[in-house]
This record gives structure tokens, C-alpha cells and sequence, in this order.
């Protein structure tokens, strides 16, 4: 097991991970925003007091601000950094003063602008994903027939304790069709604890067996600890074969759907309380993260911000006011009610978004404070 590494490496690896890829969301909104006649205002990486900056010929200041949480772009018309419109001030632009204002965008044009931030965020990681398939290959079995048959059993096996036998062929969890081991991998490990119905071949029938997945807190070589559902089962041998770039790109937008498909199912369980709150993260937890995985080296540095991007892009897609998703919200009712939302209902969600959001930052923060080994985390 690796020791955790210093703290300035935490810091390091927290500016590598969010410095580019928030620049890189603004600037998805900022250069559609261009695309479209947009004036932006002012580009900020980070919140706050202003550090460093200049302004640009097209009287846009870039700038570096002290809360280095995030970023944003302000557009001409908005009132403060989450784009809610100046409604007071928007009231008194002669139509030859409204080029160049946001809000007065056709509302396609306003929704685009709002959805390239998390869409460059989801580009960078399928680029990221797509060069690693490139690089080393996709895994599959030696032979693909028995890519879904069960080759041997772990030492400690639900699948063996539920009634599974070696070389029963897997064809289905939960209804779910398996076409490959990595379909396994994927319909389990989100789930510890639950009982599936494995569908299997056994010597030409088929069969239904239920499987209690076991409930494993496992832990990585920094001792961090991960809460997983196993089956228990390992496939025939595999090996690595080289793909092209179209195979490489098809191959990341699966693994990223099914990263997706990940947090989406782990939200939901903590909800319900399957899960426990604990396993939120927050900036110190990404800070400490993003330090360990930058002591391992370059790929394993790369392919965490991937994840983190992808995080990003989900996060920011989410349907609440004062985020990417909630712009989305307000323009899809605007779209079908053919006239925004009132000033007055606007603000009010928005206010109510941003208290969200800060309460949620402040609750991750504790909960990362708390894990810390300091605390006995």
C-alpha cells in the first residue's frame, strides 16, 4: 500500500484537474456564445475578488478570481454570474442596443450557448478515453465464445454460493442481456448486497438463478474505500487487440454511457439511503484524489481527469436553477409556453438554486473534513 501523498501534491493535482477543464467549459460557452453575435463581459476562472486580469479588444475581461471553484461567463445582459438576466436593465434597451445581449437571443440560440459548457466536457473525456483504447487496445477473451462463460470462481463467491456451476455460459442478470464479461462488471458492482437473477446455459438449457451479490467495502492502494457489488466469477483468459479510431471513439462513448449509467444508479441509492452520504465527494476529497493519482504518473493522471469531466459535464446538466440544467429547464418552458418565465418566478428559483448549491458545496466540504485521516477517516 502507497502512502497518501503530500499535501502540496493535493494542491498541484486539484489546479491540473479543474484549472483546464473549467477553462475548458467557459470557453464551450464563450465560443458559441461568439458563433452567435454574444458579447461576453467578463471570463472568470474562479468566483470572487478579482486577482489578475486584462481586457480584450472586444471589451471582454479575462480574469483570475480567488475562489478557485469554478468559473464563469458573463454575458452582456446578464445580471450577475449564473446568467440570470437584469431584468430591470433589459427593460430599457432600444432594439438597436439589443445585438449582442444574451437574453435577447432566439431561445435555440440561448440553449446552445447553455449546453456547450458540459458538452466540452464530455468531448474531453471521450477524447481521453478514446486515446487510451488507441493506445492499449480493448481487452477480450482469447476466445470469444467463452467471452461470458464462467472460467473459475473467486475464493469467496456469491456466484458459486448461489448455485452457479464452471463453464455455465451467462447470458442475462436482472433480465439484462450479457453479451460480454465486461456486461457482467457492469450490471453488479453498482449493486452490493442485492439479489439478481442470473440467467444462464447449462448444458443446453436455460436457467434462472438467484444470486445474492456480495457486499465487499474494498480498498485501492491508498487506502481509500469503495463500497461494490461482486459476482465472484472470472472469464476464460484475456488479451489486449489494437482498434482503430472510429472503434476507439464507438468503445469510449460506451464506457462513458456506462459511467453515466453509474452515477445516475449511485445517486439514486444514496437517495434512498442504500448508500451512504459518506461516499459524497467534495473539493478536498477531489484535491486528495487528484494528488494520489498524479504520484502514480501521467496516465493514470489522465484518465482521472477524464472521470472527473465526465463528472462535471453530469453535474452541471442537472435540473437545477443556477446550473447549466436548470438554464435548460427554463428554456425548454419558454420554448413551449412561447414566452420566458417571469423576472419575479426566475429569481426566485434561482436564489433557491444557488442556497442548494452552497448548502450541498458546504455538506460535501464537512463530509470531506470529516474522512480526513486526521479525524480518523
Amino acid at each position: 500500500m502507497f502512502e497518501s501523498p503530500p499535501v502540496w501534491m493535493w494542491l498541484v493535482g486539484f489546479a491540473l484537474v479543474l484549472g483546464p477543464l473549467v477553462t475548458l467549459h467557459e470557453l464551450g460557452h464563450y465560443l458559441v456564445g461568439r458563433i452567435f453575435g454574444i458579447k461576453a463581459d467578463a471570463f472568470s476562472i474562479g468566483f470572487g475578488k478579482e486577482i489578475a486580469g486584462w481586457t480584450d479588444k472586444r471589451g471582454t475581461r479575462w480574469k483570475l478570481s480567488m475562489l478557485p471553484l469554478g468559473g464563469y461567463v458573463q454575458f452582456k445582459g446578464d445580471m450577475n454570474p449564473s446568467s440570470m438576466p437584469d431584468g430591470e436593465a433589459l427593460e430599457d434597451v432600444s432594439a438597436q442596443d439589443r445585438e449582442g445581449v444574451f437574453h435577447f437571443k432566439p431561445v435555440w440560440q440561448r440553449a446552445l450557448v447553455v449546453l456547450a459548457g458540459p458538452m466540452m466536457n464530455l468531448l474531453i473525456a471521450l477524447a481521453i478515453f478514446a486515446a487510451f483504447f488507441m493506445l492499449f487496445g480493448k481487452p477480450v477473451t482469447i476466445d470469444p465464445t467463452e467471452t461470458n462463460v464462467v472460467g473459475k470462481f473467486a475464493e469467496q463467491s456469491a456466484a458459486r454460493d448461489g448455485g452457479l456451476e464452471i463453464g455455465d455460459r451467462i447470458i442475462s442478470i436482472d433480465g439484462e442481456p450479457v453479451a460480454e464479461f465486461k456486461d457482467i462488471i457492469d450490471r453488479v458492482i453498482i449493486y452490493p448486497g442485492r439479489t439478481v437473477g442470473v440467467g444462464v446455459e447449462r448444458d443446453g438449457q436455460k436457467l434462472v438463478v438467484p444470486v445474492t451479490l456480495s457486499d465487499s467495502v474494498e480498498k485501492d492502494q491508498f487506502g481509500n474505500e469503495s463500497r461494490v457489488g461482486r459476482l465472484g466469477v472470472f472469464s476464460q483468459s484475456q488479451e489486449y487487440v489494437s482498434v482503430g479510431p472510429v472503434e476507439a471513439m464507438y468503445l469510449s462513448v460506451d464506457h462513458s454511457v456506462g459511467l453515466v449509467r453509474m452515477m445516475v444508479t449511485g445517486l439514486g441509492q444514496i437517495f434512498t439511503g442504500d448508500r451512504s452520504v459518506r461516499e459524497l465527494g467534495g473539493p478536498i476529497k477531489i484535491a486528495k484524489f487528484s494528488g494520489e493519482q498524479l504520484s502514480l504518473g501521467a496516465l493514470p493522471f489522465a484518465n482521472f481527469v477524464a472521470l472527473i469531466s465526465i463528472n462535471l459535464a453530469f453535474i452541471n446538466l442537472l435540473p437545477i436553477p443556477a446550473l447549466d440544467g436548470g438554464h435548460l429547464v427554463f428554456y425548454a418552458a419558454e420554448a413551449v409556453r412561447r414566452k420566458p418565465i417571469g423576472p419575479r418566478g426566475q429569481e426566485m428559483a434561482f436564489r433557491a438554486g444557488m442556497a442548494l448549491v452552497l448548502m450541498l458545496m458546504l455538506f460535501v466540504t464537512a463530509n470531506d473534513i470529516i474522512s480526513l485521516p486526521i479525524f480518523g477517516g
